[in-house]
């Protein structure tokens, strides 16, 4: 029985050795094998690898997804105005060679993380005091994300980690600036409008001082044109007048003191004093010429 439990005890040490000899990597995390405390070997592809039983060598796991770096409270800065801002950031990062982030922090993330949270607090603040508060809020907002990462990156990536995004959340004034923003942003909107309303006013007036002067043009046109053609028409009645009366003379007297008839009985209030028998009213005598009684007609 001895020499059976003695077998027992060392093939249960034998499958501990051996079992100590081999890991397994994972495909969401780095493998760094020591050995006596030095980096030998460092494995990216997942799968089942071998090594010396500890403590001749051990073996680290260091993530390699992206991870966040998130600010529980948002962070105060200072704009080129001297004006506070409040801006809540985050960063993504993830390791990219396991070597330099190992000498660098030991593998130890927060580290890493409090040194990534420096270098993006001051490349913020370096940004911003070179900006207004609009262009950090809205013309120039993507280009100081970039710049940031562009800059923290240069520095992240000798200590083997990779800034993948940096993003501003919010960006909001202090609140005892806010006020006056944002009155002054009001003033200049309505300065704007002033200004818009008075071009527009202008252009109106001109607008309307055309169409004035193309009417006077229209109606001058087609009153000239209008006595054209009726002085036209009047030649040609009068053409026409002198024609019939030229063939009948006696008719033409007729027509004329009927005509004469007409302007001077206008109206049925009108009183005339004349003689009934003097040569205005021959043509209303009877066809043999006799006329009235001597006397006042009137009517």
């Amino acid at each position: 029985m001895n020499r059976i439990g003695t077998v027992i005890v060392a093939l249960i040490v034998l499958l501990i050795v051996l079992a100590s000899t081999m890991f397994v990597v994972d495909q969401r995390r780095y493998a760094v094998v020591f050995s006596l405390g030095e980096i030998k070997d460092v494995y990216n592809q997942p799968g089942l690898k071998f090594k010396l039983p500890p403590p001749l060598q051990t073996v680290l796991y260091l993530d390699k997804r992206i991870m966040t770096i998130d600010n529980p409270e948002p962070e105060r800065f200072i704009t080129a105005e001297k004006k506070n801002l409040i801006v809540d950031s985050y960063v993504k990062w993830r390791i990219i060679d396991p070597r330099k982030f190992y000498v660098s922090f030991k593998g130890d993330n927060r580290l890493a993380q409090d040194r990534l949270t420096q270098q993006i607090r001051s490349a913020l603040q370096e940004a911003f005091t070179k900006r207004t508060v609009t262009e950090v809020v809205s013309t120039q907002r993507d280009q100081v994300m970039q710049w940031v990462k562009q800059k923290v990156g240069d520095e992240a990536a000798q200590v083997g980690i990779e800034i993948v995004d940096v993003r501003m959340r919010r960006v909001d004034l202090a609140a005892g600036i806010s006020d006056s923003v944002y009155s002054r942003m009001a003033a200049e909107r309505k300065r704007v409008a002033n200004e818009l309303r008075s071009t527009g006013a202008a252009e109106a007036e001109q607008i309307r001082a055309d169409a004035d002067r193309q009417r006077d043009v229209t109606v001058a046109e087609a009153y000239a044109k209008a006595q054209q053609v009726k002085g036209e028409g009047d030649a040609a009645a009068a053409n026409i007048y002198a024609q019939a009366f030229g063939r009948d003379p006696q008719f033409a007297q007729f027509y004329q003191s009927l005509e004469a008839y007409k302007a001077t009985f206008r109206d049925k209030r009108d009183v005339i004093i004349a003689d009934p028998n003097s040569d205005f009213f021959r043509f209303m005598r009877g066809s043999g010429g006799a006329g009235a009684p001597a006397g006042k007609a009137g009517k």
